[in-house]
C-alpha cells in the first residue's frame, strides 16, 4: 500500500483526538449522574448497560472518520493486470484464386469477414496490423490501435489475377511484428494470422526460409484455410469465351507452416476459434503490476462504519455518541 499525498496522512492525528474526547464526555456524564445521587445508590437506580455495548458504536465511528481521513491520502494498492501490449498481424491472400466461391459467396469475402472477427475480438491495448499479398506484398494497416483504421484497411482488400508469393507474405508480416517500439527493452509478442487457400506461385523467398523465420522469431502462424479441393476461377477470354481454372486448396502447405510456427490450423471458417488465437497471444503478453488508486473503497467503508455506528447508537442510546 503507498500513498498519492502520504502527507495527509497527517490528519489522522484528529481521530486520538476524538476518542479522547469521547472518554472524557462520558467521565462528565458520570459526575453529572452522581450530582443528582449516590454513586453507590445508581446500580439500583438506572441500567447500566454492558461496557461493549457502550464503547462498540463509538469505535466504530472512530474507524469510519479514521477511513475517510486516509481517503485524503489517496491510497493506492498494487495489483496484477494483464499486459495489453502485443501485436496481432492479419494477413490476408487476395491472389487470383481467392475469387473462387467454393468457399461461399467467396474465398476473398469469407478472409475479409473473418480477418474482422479477429481485429474486433482483441482487447483494448492491442496493436492490429493487415498485410495484403498477391504475387506482391503490401502492408495497408501499420500495426495500431485503430481498429477502425484497421476495418478500413480489411474493407478495401481485392482479390485480383495475380499470383501467390507465400513465402514473401509470412517474411514481411514477421518483420512487421519485429519493427514494432520495444516496451521495457523487449519487442511485444505477435501473432500472425494468415487467410489464405495456399498454392505459392510467386515470390523468391521458399516456404522453409518462412517458416524458419516465424519459428526463430517466435511469432506463431495461425492460418485459416480456405476453399475447397475442388474450387475453380472463371476467366473471359476474347470471343466472348470462358475459361475455367482449377485452384484447388493446397492444406498441406498452410498446415506446415502453422505447425512448424507453433501456430493453429483452421480448416475452413467453420473451424475458426479466434478466442484460442487471443488467449494465446493473451498468455504470451503476460500480466504486469499496476498502482491502482483506492480512495473511493476507503471512502465508501468510511461512510459505511459511520453509518453503522450512528445507528447503533441511535438504536441503543438515542443519540449520536
Amino acid at each position: 500500500m503507498s500513498f498519492a499525498a502520504p502527507a495527509a496522512l497527517v490528519l489522522l492525528l484528529v481521530v486520538p483526538l476524538a476518542a479522547w474526547g469521547w472518554l472524557a464526555l462520558n467521565r462528565v456524564r458520570a459526575q453529572r449522574a452522581s450530582a443528582w445521587a449516590t454513586p453507590a445508590l445508581l446500580p439500583n437506580m438506572v441500567f447500566s448497560p454492558p461496557r461493549w455495548r457502550t464503547t462498540l458504536p463509538a469505535a466504530l465511528l472512530l474507524c469510519g472518520v479514521a477511513l475517510l481521513l486516509v481517503g485524503f491520502a489517496r491510497p493506492q494498492a498494487t495489483v496484477t493486470v494483464k499486459n495489453n501490449n502485443a501485436t496481432l498481424i492479419l494477413v490476408l491472400d487476395v491472389s487470383g484464386s481467392m475469387t473462387a466461391d467454393d468457399a461461399p459467396p467467396s474465398r476473398i469475402v469469407q478472409a475479409r469477414f473473418l480477418a474482422a472477427r479477429f481485429a474486433h475480438s482483441v482487447p483494448n491495448g492491442y496493436r492490429v496490423a493487415v498485410v495484403t499479398f498477391s504475387d506482391h506484398v503490401a502492408v495497408v494497416a501499420p500495426p495500431t490501435t485503430d481498429i477502425g483504421r484497421v476495418d478500413r484497411a480489411i474493407n478495401r482488400t481485392k482479390a485480383g489475377p495475380q499470383g501467390t508469393a507465400l513465402g514473401e507474405a509470412i517474411w514481411h508480416a514477421v518483420d512487421v511484428a519485429r519493427a514494432v517500439p520495444k516496451a521495457n527493452g523487449k519487442v511485444p509478442p505477435a501473432a500472425i494470422v494468415l487467410f489464405s487457400d495456399g498454392g505459392a506461385t510467386a515470390g523468391r523467398v521458399t516456404e522453409q526460409q518462412a517458416m524458419t523465420k516465424a519459428h526463430d522469431s517466435h511469432v506463431p502462424v495461425n492460418v485459416v484455410a480456405l476453399g475447397t479441393p475442388n474450387g475453380v476461377v472463371k476467366q473471359q477470354l476474347k470471343g466472348g469465351f470462358t475459361e475455367r481454372i482449377q485452384v484447388p486448396l493446397d492444406a498441406p502447405t498452410l498446415q506446415a507452416y502453422a505447425h512448424a510456427s507453433n501456430g493453429r490450423f483452421f480448416a475452413g471458417a467453420a473451424a475458426v476459434n479466434v478466442k484460442a488465437v487471443d488467449n494465446a497471444l493473451a498468455t504470451r503478453a503476460g500480466t504486469k503490476k499496476k498502482k491502482v488508486e483506492v480512495t473511493a473503497a476507503a471512502a465508501g467503508g468510511g461512510i459505511a462504519f459511520i453509518v453503522f455506528g450512528a445507528a447503533l447508537s441511535g438504536l441503543w442510546f438515542r443519540r449520536l455518541v
